[in-house]
Formats: C-alpha cells, sequence, structure tokens
C-alpha cells in the first residue's frame, strides 16, 4: 500500500499546472532539439540546464527529465529519416529504420519506434518506482569504502559497456579523472593544476565539458560532412499507422526489448546504449517468419527492439542516481550537476528529506511519455520541416544559443572560450573514434571518489585494506575484478567488437 499512496503523492505533484507546463515544455524542446542530427539528449540538458536556474526544484527536474525523453524520441525521428542517430543508443535503429525510410516505410518505421518507446517507459518507470525504496534502505548501509568501491565499479562498467577500443574508453577515463582534479583541494585550500589562471580555481564547470565535447564537437563533425550525403527522407511519409502484421512482428519484439532494457538501463557505464545492442543482437538471432524481411534491410523488429530497450534502460538509469547518488550514464552526470545547482544533495536521503520531489519526478515520467506520444506521432510532420531547414542556418543558432547558456551559467566569458576549446578537443575525439561518455562519468565520479577515498582512510587511519574487510564494498570490488578480467579474455574480447560493430 506504501507504493500506491506514494505513487498517490507523486502523481499530486507531478500533475499540478506549473508541473504539467513544465514537463510539457521539457519534452517539446527535447523533442525539437533531439530532432536534429548529431545533438543527442547529454547536449540538449547541458544546452538548457542554465534556462532551469530560476525554477523550483522539482519543476527544474521534471522538465530535464522531459527533456532527456524528448531528446530519445527525436534521436529516433533523425536515425530514421536521415541516418544520422541523434544519440549513441540510436546507432542501431538507422540499421533498419533507415532502410525501411528507403523503401517508402518510414511512417510505420516512426510509429514503431514511438509506440515501443513509450511501452517501454511506462514499464520502467513502474520498476523504478517499486525498486527504488527497498534500493534506498539498502543505500543506508553503505560508508566511504562502499561509496567508494562502487564508483569503481561504474568506472570499470564504463569501459567493458563503451562501443570501439578498451584501450580509447580506460583514456578517456583517466582523462575525465584528471581533469576532476582541476580546482581547488577541499582539504588543504591549494590550487591543484589551474596554471595560475583565476578562473580555473574552482574547478573546469560540467556545463562548459558537456556542451563543448558533446554539443560543439558534434555541430563541428556534422558540418565537416559534404552537404550532399545527408539523404533526408522528409516528403512521402504516408501510412503512419503500421499494419496488423508489422504488429505481430513487433509486439513480442517490444516485449524483449523491454525486458532486457529494464535489466540492463541500471548497469554503471551506459547500460542503456548495451541495452540497444543487446536487443538488436537478440531479434538477429531469433528466427524470421516466413515473408518477413530480412535485417539489414528494413525490417520493422529491428527499429522496435532497440527503440524499446533504450527507452527501459533510459527510465531505469534513474535507480542508481536517486537511490545511491550515483550517475550510471553522461545524462543522469547532467542530472547530478542539476540536483545539485538547486540544493538538492543526490543520493538515498532524497526520498527521506524531499518526498515530494521523489515520487513527483517518478510520476512525471508516466505524465512525459504520454505527452510524448502526442507530441510526436501527430505532429511528425511538423518535425520533418523541420530536418528541411538548411543546416548553415540551423547550426549557427544552434551554437549562439549554447554561448548564451554557458554565459548565463556564471556571467564569465571566459566559459565561453573555453566551450570553444573543449568543442575543437570534441572533434579530435570524434576523428579518433574516441567515445566521450567515459570522460564526462570521469569527471563527475572523479571528485566523489576523492573524497569518499579520504574519508575512509580517515576513519580507517591509513588502514587501506577497509576496502576489502568490509563485505558490501570488497563483494563490489570482486565483481569490478570478475568484469575487467572476462572482458579481457580474447574470446570474449572478439565478441564483444562484433557485437558493437552492426553493419
Amino acid at each position: 500500500m506504501d507504493l500506491f499512496s506514494n505513487l498517490a503523492l507523486g502523481f499530486g505533484v507531478a500533475v499540478t499546472p506549473l508541473n504539467l507546463v513544465y514537463c510539457f515544455v521539457g519534452c517539446l524542446l527535447g523533442t525539437l532539439i533531439g530532432v536534429l542530427p548529431g545533438v543527442g539528449p547529454v547536449a540538449t540538458i547541458a544546452m538548457l540546464l542554465p534556462a532551469t536556474y530560476a525554477l523550483p526544484p522539482v519543476a527544474a527536474l521534471i522538465m530535464l527529465a522531459g527533456i532527456y525523453y524528448g531528446a530519445q524520441y527525436g534521436g529516433s525521428t533523425t536515425a530514421i529519416l536521415v541516418n544520422l542517430p541523434g544519440e549513441a543508443s540510436s546507432v542501431v535503429t538507422t540499421i533498419d529504420g533507415y532502410q525501411m525510410a528507403r523503401r517508402g516505410r518510414a511512417g510505420p518505421a516512426l510509429a514503431a519506434a514511438g509506440l515501443g518507446s513509450f511501452f517501454a517507459g511506462c514499464v520502467g518507470t513502474l520498476i523504478l518506482a517499486a525498486f527504488a525504496p527497498p534500493l534506498t534502505e539498502l543505500a543506508f548501509k553503505f560508508g566511504p569504502a562502499e561509496y567508494f568501491s562502487l564508483m569503481v565499479l561504474g568506472l570499470i562498467g564504463a569501459v567493458v559497456l563503451a562501443s570501439g577500443s578498451l584501450i580509447k574508453a580506460i583514456a578517456m577515463i583517466i582523462l575525465g579523472l584528471l581533469m576532476g582534479l582541476i580546482g581547488t583541494d577541499v582539504n588543504s585550500g591549494v590550487a591543484r593544476f589551474s596554471l595560475d589562471i583565476p578562473e580555473l580555481t574552482d574547478g573546469v564547470g560540467f556545463v562548459v565539458i558537456a556542451m563543448g565535447v558533446f554539443g560543439y564537437g558534434e555541430i563541428i563533425a556534422n558540418l565537416s560532412l559534404p552537404e550532399d550525403e545527408r539523404e533526408v527522407f522528409t516528403s512521402g511519409v504516408t501510412g503512419l499507422f503500421p499494419t496488423a502484421e508489422d504488429f505481430r512482428n513487433m509486439i513480442p519484439a517490444v516485449l524483449r526489448g523491454t525486458a532486457l532494457g529494464s535489466i540492463l538501463g541500471v548497469l554503471p557505464g551506459g547500460g542503456a546504449l548495451l541495452a540497444a545492442f543487446a536487443a538488436y543482437t537478440v531479434e538477429k538471432k531469433t528466427k524470421l517468419r516466413p515473408g518477413e524481411v530480412p535485417f539489414g534491410q528494413g525490417n520493422i523488429r529491428g527499429v522496435a527492439a532497440p527503440e524499446s530497450a533504450n527507452n527501459a534502460g533510459a527510465q531505469t538509469s534513474f535507480i542508481p542516481l536517486l537511490t545511491l547518488g550515483i550517475p550510471p550514464n553522461a545524462v543522469m552526470a547532467l542530472m547530478v550537476g542539476a540536483m545539485t545547482i538547486h540544493n538538492v544533495q543526490p543520493g538515498p536521503q532524497v526520498m527521506t528529506s524531499n518526498p515530494e520531489l521523489f515520487w513527483g519526478l517518478i510520476a512525471s515520467m508516466w505524465v512525459g511519455n504520454l505527452m510524448l506520444i502526442i507530441l510526436n506521432l501527430p505532429l511528425i510532420g511538423m518535425w520533418i520541416k523541420l530536418l528541411t531547414v538548411p543546416y548553415r542556418f540551423l547550426f549557427p543558432a544552434i551554437i549562439l544559443f549554447c554561448a548564451v547558456g554557458v554565459y548565463s551559467t556564471n556571467n564569465n566569458s571566459f566559459d565561453i572560450w573555453m566551450v570553444a576549446v573543449f568543442g575543437f578537443i570534441g572533434y579530435l575525439f570524434v576523428k579518433l573514434g574516441c567515445e566521450p561518455q567515459p570522460l564526462l562519468l570521469g569527471f563527475i565520479l572523479g571528485p566523489m571518489m576523492e573524497e569518499n577515498l579520504r574519508r575512509a582512510l580517515l576513519l580507517s587511519r591509513g588502514d587501506w585494506s577497509v576496502f576489502v574487510t568490509r563485505p558490501l564494498s570488497g563483494s563490489l570490488l570482486f565483481v569490478a575484478l570478475i568484469l575487467l578480467v572476462i572482458v579481457l579474455l580474447p574470446s570474449v574480447k572478439s565478441k564483444r567488437e562484433e557485437a558493437f560493430v552492426e553493419e
């Protein structure tokens, strides 16, 4: 009964006129920017974070959550129509979604992505509501040693689940950890690695890094492509509703994708991304029905399954954030920043100290998913028209919007130059084939790891064995070690590379 009374409290908060307006605004803005190629949910939230400063904490987080879902929905539209994934987990959607568009079936592909996402989002939110309270109880048993070990597991998870080279993923995490050290040491008050630049004594802002690497970096990479390489299917998107045969094929795929996404989304380091790849791999292994289109040539299951898995994973990725205060991916890292800005300490105490925010946010996810179905399917024509705007007009507007957003965070022009520098670095990452997500995770978790490491050693009087003698901490480090050993095995390594390179 507690669950129902808590959800009733949450819906009471979520359906107030103010919160409904901000939920709608978040969904609309998220979809709008998510539709734009190369601008995924990380860049979207990073760009729009300054807009939430003046809002109440509940409304701000509801709006940011809406932006997250909206950007993911929009990302599938771009993947299907333009063959450019709006975000990493939309990569798999391009394989069959784009081929469906080429066969004149862009409408059913968009509907499959939207309906699958809605169902998976609702299931994921239900799991979040059911499992968050018991996990929060467990989180209260965590001390500094356990938190440090959990973050080590999170960073190793980010390495294991990152697509591409393991060496590059490790390098990005280390770079993120090192960047997290820039600023003033909280214990000694001495400036570290600030290069005698006064603006760096407070450290590098996570909004600056996120907007530069994900926003500007992706924009520069997209602008470097010749315009004639972009084939956009903005006309002839008719017959939006899938046929009865489509439904017969996609319903089992949606159920399988939802189950996979709900489980894998909780994993630290990008579970939603892994879920999309895993769901597509499972569908490819599942026997084709008579007369069904082969995979890679426009099979609707190749759209419905990864989109369902991606959205279920996106919902359940809130579980470690809300219960432990640990961000499992780059978007959740930004949510930690947003909570800190609004003086909300992420972690298990949120449920007890601020139940309106906790349950209001969970309830708003149902409201947001419903709004997105209403926004996306009937208004698909509007999003398609948006894709016809020439890039030479679109990207200067986005860059200007980013610059205004960054400047408004600290009213400091130095931040704009920093974003430009990180934009160039982000472009280099794209050219070198380095995934920037582990960098942002390392940057967010680095200072938290350092703080918990110092606390644990202070309480144990400098005894390092505390990390293995405490049962929970030792178990987490053991799991991290097993993960690392497994992923380095030659057979697993080759399978992993095969799974992440789907042609």
